[in-house]
């Protein structure tokens, strides 16, 4: 599409290409208001997958997105969490099944890839939003509106910029916005291999020395994996020949779906966490990676990027009715007010599990051992926390 009227001022413009900024893109041009989305077009395959829980697949409903994805999709019934630290203490195995909350699956798996072409689809399909293919280069924030210049020497202005730029935030850093960043002595080796047991839906998470080993259901004989190990481990991992990985794999999954077959490449990348101080800025609201990192544990990290969206086009739709600036600074404190405690809770419950996995201290591997054995007895507290592991503050709330 055309780029944007440099005289004119619009709505909103996103920045960023990733899964969140098109989404955000899209929910936000879909309110009727003018949006551009300055986004690079992926120049790379990402074989990775990401789990989508129900209240993320209800928004990408809502936007017209998730009924071109469903049948690319693998449901996640039940997620199981197998002990597998070889410590003195040793947590029960405990299953969360998604009958127990009177649904059918907690949410559905997706190759990244599936998921990018078709937000990449409708992007283009809006009416409402304008597509600019390029790199955001600068920005400069007055009280009255953003501008931001972009690769080939083009600018737009507008009343509201998403900052969806990822961990390295152009937009955040140019808003003066501090973060807090940690790291971890740890990498995740991804790949998908195919199996020949059927995985029936259900999502095992190992927890090891190192950190999880997880495999997630794909379509078919298939699961993604992520291997948490140290430097030293995961270099080995990849350094291995494809069968050899394949039966190490498999070994370490203790054969529950048979043999093992690679059939994506095999990527590494170490593990950090990082939280923006403030979600706002002048005109500028932080969503994503922009915003909040942490390891990928728990299929937290777009679900939570998807909670951003969601508040953040709540917030924007409510200034639409009334009449009142999108970019305005009641609207963006309200959004912050929105998100600061879901983001800090989902990032230290997932940094408290990582970091007792890697502790000898036994006080700690009993600590974690009674509270899954607690969970595993107690039915209601286990459905409290199916229910909040899919969605805040939704815990107390009846099945439906």
């Amino acid at each position: 599409m055309s780029k944007s009227d440099q005289s004119s001022v619009q709505d909103i413009v996103v920045v960023g290409g990733g899964p969140s900024g098109r989404i955000a893109a899209i929910g936000l041009a879909q309110l009727g208001l003018s949006v551009s989305l300055v986004a690079p077009v992926p120049n790379a395959p990402d074989g990775r997958t990401t789990a989508l829980w129900q209240q993320s697949i209800s928004f990408l409903e809502r936007i017209g997105v998730w009924d071109e994805l469903s049948q690319s999709t693998a449901p996640l019934a039940k997620m199981r969490m197998i002990d597998d630290t070889g410590g003195l203490i040793r947590a029960p195995e405990v299953v969360f099944d998604s009958s127990d909350l009177q649904l059918n699956e907690f949410g559905f798996n997706i190759l990244n890839d599936k998921l990018n072409a078709a937000l990449e689809e409708k992007c283009c399909a809006e009416d409402t939003l304008t597509v600019i293919p390029e790199h955001a280069v600068s920005i400069e924030t007055s009280s009255e509106h953003v501008h931001i210049r972009t690769a080939s020497g083009g600018s737009l202005r507008a009343r509201l910029a998403v900052a969806a730029d990822g961990r390295k935030s152009m937009l955040r850093e140019a808003a003066g916005i501090e973060v807090k960043t940690w790291t971890y002595p740890q990498v995740a080796v991804v790949l998908n291999v195919e199996h020949r047991l059927s995985h029936n839906s259900i999502s095992t998470e190992f927890h090891t020395k190192t950190g999880p080993f997880t495999l997630v259901p794909l379509p078919g004989n298939m699961s993604s994996i992520v291997c948490v190990e140290t430097e030293e481990g995961a270099s080995r991992l990849c350094a291995m020949e494809p069968d050899a990985l394949a039966m190490e794999l498999e070994r370490r999954a203790h054969s529950i779906l048979g043999s093992f077959k690679l059939a994506s490449n095999v990527k590494s990348f170490p593990l950090s966490g990082m939280n923006a101080h403030r979600l706002v800025g002048e005109r500028i609201a932080l969503i994503g990676e922009a915003a909040h990192v942490f390891p990928p544990i728990g299929a937290q990290g777009l679900n939570l990027s998807l909670r951003d969206i969601i508040d953040l086009t709540a917030v924007v739709e409510s200034a639409r009715l009334r009449n009142t600036d999108p970019g305005g600074n009641a609207i963006l404190q309200h959004y912050e007010k929105k998100r600061t405690r879901d983001i800090a809770t989902r990032t230290n419950a997932v940094d408290i599990l990582n970091r007792s996995l890697l502790t000898p201290f036994l006080p700690v591997q009993a600590a974690r051992g009674l509270g899954l054995y607690v969970v595993d007895r107690i039915a209601p507290l286990k459905r409290f926390l199916m229910r909040e592991g899919m969605a805040p503050a939704s815990g107390f709330r009846r099945p439906g």
